[in-house]
């Protein structure tokens, strides 16, 4: 008996999915469907990305709906389009031999009124996105009254992504005599409080909840100074000629500097961010997937509903503030029994994050330099002798052709000759001059930011800077007298240190200090790199033991804030906010 039928499954889907080649259910679809298949169920499915949650929820509701009911019975909810384009693919491909299904999706990023007037048949699976779907309700365009099941795919990014909201007005127009069923990476405490108001005695699956990283994974890093970045990332595309990855940046301006920076550059490679239209994202992996182009670079966000699956290579250009999105980022690599790589490209102050992440994944990390000219070569010129090879003679290489240029190269014997054919597609590589090492990197970074430190051999300089350090972290009256100090007397300093650097500027707070080791080219580096700011808009007035304040130019400071708000750093959070400022009063949490 075929394994899925074996779960429960109706024949006609058990054939549908013989036909596209599902053979093995996995742990999750395993343990799930038999339990879904009743349909009258509160259900909470937790796993990681990629272990196989959309057929999971896909195949018993594809099941349990009634083919011959003209009204929606189904709503599945998705963070992204990407995502539930991906779900309701995969649900037109499962439903192949069932006759009378109608599967539509609603997203934002394409016409609204295209998708009212497919809703005018209403399908009895609505796969959406929560902002359209709430524009479709206010309009009085899209009935959930006849709802029987809702579904939330990937709830944990909904609420990362704001859509807490949303997801309350959503529910709150579907029947109260309906059965939830929710599926995430994660628990966190927001949808605790979902699982709390909106089901009732809910089963639970967990499956690899403890955020493990599929073992087919090689996890790598280099380290890299910040202005050699790029540069090093095209080393390690030349280096490997028949990668296939996405590369991952922090923000939508970062991805597409990058993807246009690497296109002038002669490289094949497209952005996929926010600010596409559905077209456009829809033509870039179009392409991705036909190979025409063998990389993306990507945000998180966007990235959710890639289904891709021979990528070779996940680039972490910008490491993730969060471990849980460096699993799911890697986790685009190694499917379906493969292997695969996941290369991170760090500063030195990204070190700490690379250990924090063996600590909490329970993964190692292997230390790789910068791909050499003379690798790049021998990479290159192995793809290019394998060409020659497959490039059997044919009729189209008449006699007179082979001649004329037989009697150009006949004085030189076979080894120079092969020897001008191999510098002559060397010339044509384009490969740069050659990058520090590693160490150099660290070396030369040190020197750029501590200009008063480039005599690294004077060991009276070290010493004296040893001195000061110890009469200042030894006067420990001196430092609990300033602690203790009236908050009027320290925000007073702090003004009077904002004046003398000039108006028009805003004076930040930061949860970090001596303490954590940092000093204030570090700090302004961390700030410039995870604020979004310039380094000309940025200065460190104080570090103290355990907090820091910094200014940023009035022009530059309105999203600094916001740009910092979700960061951790070995698990602690980072918080930023105007000294100034008003405390905001705590929210009402339902």
């Amino acid at each position: 008996m075929n394994k899925f039928a074996a779960l429960g499954l109706s024949a006609p889907l058990v054939s549908a999915l013989e036909g596209i080649g599902f053979e093995n259910p996995t742990e999750i679809q395993e343990k799930s469907i038999p339990l879904l298949i009743e349909g009258k169920v509160d259900f909470i499915g937790l796993a990681q990305t990629g272990t196989g949650k959309t057929a999971a929820f896909g195949l018993p509701i594809l099941d349990v709906i009634d083919v011959d009911e003209r009204r929606t019975q189904a709503l599945i909810l998705a963070p992204t389009r990407e995502l539930g384009l991906q779900i309701t693919n995969q649900l037109q491909d499962f439903s192949k031999e069932v006759r009378g299904i109608n599967i539509q999706a609603v997203y934002g990023g394409a016409a609204i009124t295209n998708q009212i007037k497919a809703l005018k048949n209403p399908p009895q699976v609505l796969v959406a996105t929560p902002g359209r779907l709430v524009d479709l309700i206010n309009r009085k365009k899209v009935d959930l009254s006849t709802i029987s099941h809702v579904i939330l795919d990937e709830a944990d990014e909904m609420l990362n992504m704001g859509f807490k909201e949303d997801l309350d007005f959503i529910l709150s127009h579907a029947p109260e005599e309906k059965y939830t069923w929710l599926f995430s990476a994660t628990m966190p405490n927001d949808i605790k409080k979902i699982v709390k108001r909106y089901m009732d005695k809910p089963i639970e699956v967990k499956v690899n909840t403890g955020n493990i990283v599929n073992v087919n994974i090689e996890h790598q890093f280099i380290q890299v100074r910040r202005d050699t970045k790029q540069d090093v990332l095209k080393r390690v595309i030349d280096s490997n000629p028949e990668m296939i990855g996405v590369i991952f940046c922090r923000t939508k301006a970062d991805t597409q500097n990058l993807a246009n920076d690497l296109s002038v550059g002669g490289y094949a490679v497209e952005a996929l961010h926010g600010d596409l239209t559905q077209a456009q994202r829809e033509r870039v992996m179009r392409r991705f997937k036909a190979h025409s182009i063998k990389l993306i670079t990507a945000t998180d966000v966007a990235a959710r509903g890639i289904d891709v699956n021979d990528l070779t290579h996940v680039i972490h250009y910008s490491l993730p503030d969060d471990n849980e999105y460096y699993t799911h980022r890697s986790g685009r690599t190694a499917r379906a029994g493969k292997k695969g790589v996941s290369m991170s490209l760090v500063t030195k102050g990204d070190l700490r994050k690379i250990n924090y992440l063996e600590r909490q994944l329970k993964i190692s990390f292997t230390k790789i330099e910068a791909p050499s000219n003379s690798e790049i070569y021998q990479s290159r010129l192995e793809k290019w002798t394998a060409k020659v090879l497959e490039a059997k003679p044919t009729k189209s290489l008449n006699d007179e052709l082979f001649e004329a240029v037989k009697g150009k190269l006949e004085d030189l014997d076979a080894e120079a000759l092969l020897k001008h054919i191999i510098q002559n597609e060397m010339n044509g590589m384009g490969v740069g001059k050659e990058l520090p090492t590693s160490n150099d990197h660290s070396d030369r970074s040190d020197r750029r930011d501590r200009g008063d430190r480039r005599d690294r051999g004077d060991r009276r300089d070290r010493g004296d800077r040893r001195d000061r350090r110890d009469r200042d972290r030894g006067d420990r009256g001196d430092r609990r007298d300033r602690d203790d100090r009236s908050s009027r007397e320290d925000r007073g300093e702090r003004r009077d240190a904002r004046k003398s650097s000039g108006k028009g500027s805003e004076l930040f707070f930061i949860n970090v200090g001596e303490f954590d080791g940092v000093t204030k080219e570090e700090l302004k580096e961390f700030v410039v790199e995870f604020g979004d700011v310039k380094a000309t808009d940025v200065k460190v007035v104080e570090v103290q033991d355990k907090r820091s304040f910094f200014e940023v130019n009035d022009a530059a400071s309105g999203g600094v804030e916001k740009a910092m708000s979700n960061l951790t750093v070995d698990g602690r959070k980072i918080k930023v906010n105007l000294e100034n400022a008003p405390k905001k009063k705590k929210r009402k949490k339902y």
